[in-house]
Protein backbone atom coordinates (compact mmCIF):
# COMPACT_ATOMS: atom_id res chain seq x y z
CA UNK A 1 0.00 0.00 0.00
CA UNK A 2 1.98 2.73 -1.32
CA UNK A 3 0.87 6.69 -0.59
CA UNK A 4 -1.70 7.76 -3.11
CA UNK A 5 -0.43 9.44 -5.75
CA UNK A 6 -1.02 13.35 -5.87
CA UNK A 7 -3.78 15.33 -7.54
CA UNK A 8 -6.65 13.54 -9.73
CA UNK A 9 -8.92 10.50 -8.92
CA UNK A 10 -6.39 8.45 -6.80
CA UNK A 11 -6.32 11.62 -4.54
CA UNK A 12 -10.61 12.17 -4.39
CA UNK A 13 -10.32 9.32 -1.90
CA UNK A 14 -8.11 10.20 0.92
CA UNK A 15 -9.73 13.76 0.51
CA UNK A 16 -13.13 12.61 0.72
CA UNK A 17 -11.88 10.31 3.86
CA UNK A 18 -10.30 13.74 5.47
CA UNK A 19 -13.32 15.43 5.27
CA UNK A 20 -15.06 12.60 6.75
CA UNK A 21 -12.40 12.41 9.22
CA UNK A 22 -13.29 16.83 9.82
CA UNK A 23 -17.14 15.99 9.88
CA UNK A 24 -16.23 13.47 12.98
CA UNK A 25 -14.81 15.52 15.15
CA UNK A 26 -17.00 18.48 14.50
CA UNK A 27 -19.49 16.30 15.71
CA UNK A 28 -17.60 15.49 18.78
CA UNK A 29 -16.53 18.52 19.31
CA UNK A 30 -20.27 19.66 18.90
CA UNK A 31 -21.53 16.79 21.36
CA UNK A 32 -18.60 17.44 24.22
CA UNK A 33 -19.61 21.05 24.39
CA UNK A 34 -23.42 20.04 24.97
CA UNK A 35 -21.97 17.64 27.85
CA UNK A 36 -19.75 19.71 29.54
CA UNK A 37 -22.61 22.06 30.61
CA UNK A 38 -24.31 19.20 32.43
CA UNK A 39 -23.74 18.63 35.95
CA UNK A 40 -21.59 16.08 35.56
CA UNK A 41 -19.91 17.65 32.71
CA UNK A 42 -16.90 16.50 30.18
CA UNK A 43 -13.50 16.03 30.24
CA UNK A 44 -11.42 18.40 28.28
CA UNK A 45 -8.90 16.00 28.42
CA UNK A 46 -10.76 13.17 26.58
CA UNK A 47 -11.95 15.87 23.97
CA UNK A 48 -8.68 16.76 23.23
CA UNK A 49 -7.66 13.00 23.03
CA UNK A 50 -10.18 12.38 20.22
CA UNK A 51 -9.54 15.60 18.56
CA UNK A 52 -5.52 14.97 18.66
CA UNK A 53 -6.84 11.55 17.09
CA UNK A 54 -8.34 12.78 14.71
CA UNK A 55 -5.64 15.41 13.44
CA UNK A 56 -3.50 12.40 13.47
CA UNK A 57 -5.17 10.16 11.00
CA UNK A 58 -5.89 13.27 8.60
CA UNK A 59 -2.09 13.56 8.38
CA UNK A 60 -2.07 9.73 7.60
CA UNK A 61 -4.60 10.07 4.75
CA UNK A 62 -2.93 13.02 3.54
CA UNK A 63 0.59 11.10 1.95
CA UNK A 64 1.85 14.90 0.78
CA UNK A 65 2.73 15.79 4.08
CA UNK A 66 5.21 13.15 5.02
CA UNK A 67 8.27 13.47 4.34
CA UNK A 68 9.05 10.76 2.15
CA UNK A 69 8.39 11.38 -1.45
CA UNK A 70 5.63 9.78 -3.51
CA UNK A 71 6.57 6.04 -3.62
CA UNK A 72 8.57 5.56 -1.26
CA UNK A 73 7.67 2.55 1.23
CA UNK A 74 9.11 4.52 3.94
CA UNK A 75 6.43 7.05 3.98
CA UNK A 76 3.44 4.09 3.63
CA UNK A 77 4.85 2.89 6.29
CA UNK A 78 4.95 6.22 8.51
CA UNK A 79 0.73 6.03 7.52
CA UNK A 80 0.40 2.94 8.96
CA UNK A 81 1.32 3.96 12.05
CA UNK A 82 -0.26 6.86 11.83
CA UNK A 83 -3.46 5.93 11.22
CA UNK A 84 -3.56 2.27 12.51
CA UNK A 85 -1.67 2.58 15.60
CA UNK A 86 -1.21 6.20 16.96
CA UNK A 87 -4.29 7.95 15.41
CA UNK A 88 -6.54 4.98 17.06
CA UNK A 89 -5.41 5.26 20.32
CA UNK A 90 -6.35 8.76 20.60
CA UNK A 91 -9.62 8.49 19.28
CA UNK A 92 -10.17 5.65 22.05
CA UNK A 93 -9.23 7.25 24.75
CA UNK A 94 -11.22 9.89 23.94
CA UNK A 95 -14.45 7.82 24.57
CA UNK A 96 -16.44 8.83 22.12
CA UNK A 97 -19.41 5.63 22.92
CA UNK A 98 -19.98 7.17 26.27
CA UNK A 99 -20.44 10.75 25.08
CA UNK A 100 -22.59 9.23 22.64
CA UNK A 101 -24.74 7.51 24.80
CA UNK A 102 -25.23 10.56 27.13
CA UNK A 103 -26.11 12.72 24.24
CA UNK A 104 -28.80 10.35 22.86
CA UNK A 105 -32.45 9.11 24.64
CA UNK A 106 -33.17 6.30 26.82
CA UNK A 107 -34.21 4.45 24.36
CA UNK A 108 -31.47 4.73 21.48
CA UNK A 109 -29.02 4.28 24.25
CA UNK A 110 -30.82 0.97 25.21
CA UNK A 111 -30.63 -0.01 21.71
CA UNK A 112 -26.92 0.49 21.30
CA UNK A 113 -26.32 -1.31 24.84
CA UNK A 114 -28.21 -4.17 23.03
CA UNK A 115 -25.98 -4.39 20.13
CA UNK A 116 -22.77 -3.98 21.99
CA UNK A 117 -24.21 -7.52 23.92
CA UNK A 118 -25.03 -9.19 20.76
CA UNK A 119 -22.84 -12.29 19.67
CA UNK A 120 -21.33 -11.07 16.99
CA UNK A 121 -20.06 -7.67 18.79
CA UNK A 122 -18.55 -10.24 21.26
CA UNK A 123 -16.77 -11.88 18.77
CA UNK A 124 -15.09 -8.92 17.07
CA UNK A 125 -14.59 -7.51 20.49
CA UNK A 126 -12.39 -10.25 21.37
CA UNK A 127 -8.96 -9.34 22.16
CA UNK A 128 -8.19 -12.50 19.97
CA UNK A 129 -10.05 -11.54 17.23
CA UNK A 130 -8.39 -7.93 17.35
CA UNK A 131 -4.85 -9.05 16.83
CA UNK A 132 -5.65 -11.43 14.45
CA UNK A 133 -7.30 -8.38 11.96
CA UNK A 134 -4.19 -6.47 12.99
CA UNK A 135 -0.96 -8.99 12.59
CA UNK A 136 -3.26 -10.99 10.21
CA UNK A 137 -3.11 -7.77 8.07
CA UNK A 138 0.07 -6.80 8.18
CA UNK A 139 1.03 -10.54 7.23
CA UNK A 140 -0.96 -10.80 4.28
CA UNK A 141 0.30 -7.04 2.92
CA UNK A 142 3.89 -7.64 2.80
CA UNK A 143 4.47 -11.42 2.55
CA UNK A 144 1.61 -11.68 -0.47
CA UNK A 145 1.72 -10.03 -3.72
CA UNK A 146 -1.12 -8.36 -2.30
CA UNK A 147 0.90 -4.83 -1.50
CA UNK A 148 2.21 -4.28 -5.37
CA UNK A 149 -1.37 -5.21 -7.09
CA UNK A 150 -2.84 -2.59 -4.00
CA UNK A 151 -0.57 0.23 -5.53
CA UNK A 152 -2.20 0.27 -8.96
CA UNK A 153 -5.75 0.11 -7.80
CA UNK A 154 -6.86 3.15 -5.58
CA UNK A 155 -10.06 1.64 -4.60
CA UNK A 156 -8.12 -1.14 -3.15
CA UNK A 157 -5.89 0.93 -1.65
CA UNK A 158 -8.33 2.96 0.22
CA UNK A 159 -9.65 -0.19 1.88
CA UNK A 160 -6.78 -0.97 2.82
CA UNK A 161 -6.44 2.34 4.73
CA UNK A 162 -9.79 2.01 6.37
CA UNK A 163 -8.84 -1.27 7.56
CA UNK A 164 -5.79 -0.52 9.20
CA UNK A 165 -7.65 2.48 10.98
CA UNK A 166 -10.79 -0.18 11.78
CA UNK A 167 -8.60 -2.93 12.86
CA UNK A 168 -6.21 -0.34 15.24
CA UNK A 169 -9.08 1.60 17.13
CA UNK A 170 -10.78 -2.63 17.67
CA UNK A 171 -7.69 -3.46 19.00
CA UNK A 172 -6.82 -0.45 21.18
CA UNK A 173 -10.60 -0.31 21.79
CA UNK A 174 -10.69 -3.96 23.62
CA UNK A 175 -7.33 -3.31 25.65
CA UNK A 176 -7.65 -0.34 26.75
CA UNK A 177 -10.97 1.63 26.12
CA UNK A 178 -12.83 3.44 28.58
CA UNK A 179 -16.01 3.00 26.61
CA UNK A 180 -18.41 -0.11 27.68
CA UNK A 181 -18.20 -3.26 25.30
CA UNK A 182 -19.02 -6.60 25.72
CA UNK A 183 -16.88 -8.44 28.42
CA UNK A 184 -13.35 -8.02 28.37
CA UNK A 185 -10.40 -10.35 29.82
CA UNK A 186 -9.06 -9.16 33.00
CA UNK A 187 -6.12 -6.54 32.89
CA UNK A 188 -3.31 -9.61 33.24
CA UNK A 189 -4.59 -11.57 30.43
CA UNK A 190 -5.01 -8.22 27.85
CA UNK A 191 -1.74 -7.38 28.86
CA UNK A 192 0.07 -10.71 27.91
CA UNK A 193 -2.44 -10.32 24.69
CA UNK A 194 -0.80 -7.02 24.11
CA UNK A 195 2.63 -8.52 25.07
CA UNK A 196 2.19 -11.24 21.83
CA UNK A 197 1.19 -8.36 20.01
CA UNK A 198 4.42 -6.16 20.53
CA UNK A 199 6.27 -10.00 19.58
CA UNK A 200 4.44 -10.30 16.78
CA UNK A 201 5.23 -7.22 15.17
CA UNK A 202 8.97 -6.94 16.08
CA UNK A 203 9.19 -10.38 13.98
CA UNK A 204 7.26 -8.78 11.09
CA UNK A 205 9.74 -5.73 10.84
CA UNK A 206 12.67 -8.26 11.32
CA UNK A 207 11.57 -10.18 8.74
CA UNK A 208 11.01 -6.77 6.42
CA UNK A 209 14.59 -5.61 7.39
CA UNK A 210 16.24 -9.19 6.26
CA UNK A 211 13.77 -9.10 3.03
CA UNK A 212 13.01 -12.67 4.09
CA UNK A 213 9.37 -14.27 2.67
CA UNK A 214 9.21 -10.35 1.61
CA UNK A 215 7.18 -9.48 -1.44
CA UNK A 216 7.04 -6.13 -1.60
CA UNK A 217 8.83 -4.88 -4.68
CA UNK A 218 10.81 -2.09 -3.38
CA UNK A 219 14.42 -0.87 -2.98
CA UNK A 220 16.42 -2.44 -0.04
CA UNK A 221 17.29 0.84 1.93
CA UNK A 222 13.51 1.87 1.65
CA UNK A 223 12.83 -1.42 2.75
CA UNK A 224 14.90 -1.23 5.76
CA UNK A 225 13.80 1.78 6.92
CA UNK A 226 9.89 1.01 6.44
CA UNK A 227 11.14 -1.57 8.86
CA UNK A 228 12.85 0.14 11.59
CA UNK A 229 9.69 2.34 11.69
CA UNK A 230 7.60 -0.03 12.28
CA UNK A 231 9.89 -1.46 14.82
CA UNK A 232 10.56 1.37 16.81
CA UNK A 233 7.22 3.08 16.06
CA UNK A 234 5.21 0.38 16.87
CA UNK A 235 6.70 -0.33 19.91
CA UNK A 236 6.40 3.61 21.65
CA UNK A 237 2.78 3.13 19.81
CA UNK A 238 1.99 -0.51 22.07
CA UNK A 239 3.63 0.78 25.38
CA UNK A 240 1.52 3.96 25.04
CA UNK A 241 -1.59 1.36 25.01
CA UNK A 242 -0.20 -0.36 28.05
CA UNK A 243 0.10 2.38 29.69
CA UNK A 244 -3.20 3.63 29.16
CA UNK A 245 -4.50 -0.29 30.21
CA UNK A 246 -2.07 0.06 33.70
CA UNK A 247 -3.30 3.07 34.73
CA UNK A 248 -7.13 2.47 33.81
CA UNK A 249 -6.74 -0.43 35.89
CA UNK A 250 -8.55 -0.34 39.41
CA UNK A 251 -8.29 -3.67 41.53
CA UNK A 252 -11.48 -5.40 42.68
CA UNK A 253 -12.02 -4.46 46.11
CA UNK A 254 -12.06 -7.99 48.28
CA UNK A 255 -15.28 -9.02 49.83
CA UNK A 256 -14.92 -8.60 53.67
CA UNK A 257 -15.23 -11.62 55.78
CA UNK A 258 -19.64 -11.76 56.81
CA UNK A 259 -20.13 -11.39 60.11
CA UNK A 260 -22.06 -14.67 61.67
CA UNK A 261 -23.49 -15.64 64.71
CA UNK A 262 -23.21 -18.64 67.01
CA UNK A 263 -26.04 -20.92 68.47
CA UNK A 264 -26.15 -18.07 71.66
CA UNK A 265 -27.02 -15.14 68.85
CA UNK A 266 -24.12 -13.73 69.35
CA UNK A 267 -21.99 -11.70 66.61
CA UNK A 268 -18.72 -13.07 65.75
CA UNK A 269 -15.82 -11.96 63.29
CA UNK A 270 -13.64 -14.31 61.09
CA UNK A 271 -11.42 -16.38 62.76
CA UNK A 272 -7.60 -15.11 63.57
CA UNK A 273 -5.43 -15.80 61.05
Amino acid sequence: MGPVAHGGAKAAGPSVMVLGVAVVALGYAVLAVRAGREVRGWSGWRTASFLTGCVVVAIALTPQLTPFPHGDFRGHMLQHLLAGMYGPLGLVLGAPLTLFLRSVSARTGRRAIHVLRSRPARLLANPLTALALNLGGLAALYFTPLYDVLAGVPALHLAVHVHFLAAGYLFAWVIAGPDPGPHRPGVPARLVILGVAIAGHAVLSQLLYAGAFVQVQVPPMQLRGGADLMYYGGDIAELLLAFALVTSWRPRPRPRPRRTSDHRGITVGPAAP
